[in-house]
């Protein structure tokens, strides 16, 4: 790859058409309009900062296995092992939640072009399809991944500014500046708007994840001390600016709030394309949804099954021969390991309201931490830390601290109950997740990884030249 390349693949997995579009109805209940512009510019600032910081590190320490090599270097195998397992966790929740949302995307399409009505079965079969397509893709290699990625980026700004231009020029009625940035609407049950406002940060914080995916594939990257940290900026960046146009293209345009809400598409932006532009013109674009979080999908399978790879290589997983076998340059075992996990997750879908919530919050909570525990012991290692070419200088300690602060309030709130009154339906099972991750993690690193679990030391040129050829 080359930069663009590594730029597009942390572009196409935060895919602002995937997590901004799935989200939606999301934040028409947590808090409304005004959340969910204001969350975005918030969330997406701080995620700035701490995209910045990990780019610093990654700038360093450029590798696939990412984050936990980074805390490997920077506080040991502990901090590594921890670091590695949950971004293990998010990796996999991201394509559970990426590709669940795609299949609701599909059955409201199915619902308009057949009158198929979509229901939790239905869901979860063309879930199992797109897992599979996924699959399928990721063992074609990393060229075919990387063409997919380039396409992606234009077909996101391209669809973004398609579908908000079509809902501004329609001749619909559209709402005011003052729905738009200050309406405020709950529907969770919840009587403090403090705590409603936190929750509706969810859409934001759930479509700003991935962008490691740079630093994953920064192996597979020409120039990648420069290029992985330059492609983590400018994903954050255009997407941060491009999701505040979509959102606010979508909120212009809603017609009636509680039958956007209640649509028998089980998708408000669907609803919102047939009220301002008619059924037929609403296909066309929930086609163009559809094909972008396919793409963000398949990107995002591919920086998991890096993970895995780069994880077993170094004996970290439970049967870690097979899933660091290589195949044509591909981590083929690895890529099968991740979309089967991630259909296991989302499987509570099928008798839980609350489940595809509750997937996106296992996502945030695996991967940001991940994100912040090489932030933190970058800013632990003060002088000791060798900056790579690409560093933030004299800025570095202030922003480091502002994304561990941030990282660690999101982690909270994103493990709290979403919906009230709680019952095992609406039960948020993200922190149960996360718990039993961590416990996995460590009865792993009592009986097994503190003897197996090595990361391969640094040779000469010739010696990692050799090695880099099994890493695709």
């Amino acid at each position: 790859m080359g930069p663009f390349g590594n730029f597009a693949i942390s572009f196409s997995v935060i895919c602002i058409l995937a997590g901004g579009m799935t989200l939606f109805g999301y934040g028409l209940n947590t808090g409304g309009p005004a959340v969910m512009i204001w969350g975005w510019a918030g969330i997406g600032a701080l995620t700035l900062i701490l995209g910045s910081c990990l780019a610093e590190v990654t700038s360093a320490y450029p590798t696939s296995g990412g984050l936990y090599y980074m805390a490997h270097r920077l506080g040991g195998p502990r901090w590594a092992w921890v670091t590695g397992w949950l971004n293990l966790l998010g990796l996999l929740g991201a394509i559970a939640g990426i590709d669940y949302g795609c299949a609701l995307f599909a059955g409201a399409f199915a619902n308009l072009q057949w009158g198929l009505v979509p229901t939790e079965q239905t869901t979860i079969l063309i879930f199992a399809g797109i897992l599979l397509l996924h699959g399928t893709l990721n063992t074609l290699g990393v060229r075919l991944v990387n063409i997919l990625n380039s396409i992606s980026v234009w077909w996101q700004l391209g669809g973004v500014a398609l579908i908000v231009g079509a809902l501004a020029v329609a001749p619909a009625r559209h709402q005011s500046p003052e729905f738009v940035f200050g309406h405020f609407s709950n529907g969770t049950g919840f009587t403090s708007p403090v705590y409603v406002c936190a929750l509706g940060c969810l859409l934001a914080a759930y479509t700003f994840c991935g962008y490691d995916a740079s630093s994953h594939l920064s192996e597979e990257t020409t120039q990648a001390q420069i290029s992985a940290p330059r492609g983590i900026i400018r994903a954050i960046g255009w997407s941060w600016a491009a999701g505040f146009v979509l959102l606010a293209g979508l909120l212009f345009a809603i017609q009636d709030y509680a039958g956007t809400q209640a649509t028998a598409t089980g998708v408000p932006p669907a609803q919102i394309f047939i009220d301002v532009l008619g059924t037929g013109t609403a296909k066309g674009l929930l086609l163009v949804v559809i094909v972008a979080q396919l793409f963000c999908g398949n990107a995002e399978t591919a920086a998991a099954s890096r993970m895995v790879y780069a994880f077993s290589r170094d004996g970290a997983l439970p049967f870690s021969s097979t899933w660091r076998r290589v195949k044509r340059h591909t981590p083929i075992a690895a890529v099968w390991l991740s979309v089967g996990v991630a259909l296991v997750l989302a499987l509570p879908s099928l008798y839980s309201p609350t489940a595809y919530a509750a997937v996106t919050a296992i996502n945030v909570i695996g991967i940001t931490p991940a994100y912040a525990i090489p932030v933190y012991l970058r800013l632990r290692a003060g002088r000791d830390f060798t900056p790579g070419p690409w560093h933030l200088g004299a800025f570095g300690p202030l922003l480091g601290w502002i994304s561990v602060c941030y990282v660690a309030a999101l982690t909270i709130v994103f493990c709290l109950p979403q919906a009230s009154p709680i019952t095992a339906d609406s039960f948020n099972y993200a922190g149960v997740a996360l718990v039993a991750v961590l416990l996995l993690a460590w009865v792993l690193w009592i009986t097994k990884g503190r003897r197996s679990y090595r990361i391969p030391t640094l040779g000469t040129q010739d010696e990692n030249d050799a090695y880099a050829e099994g890493v695709l």
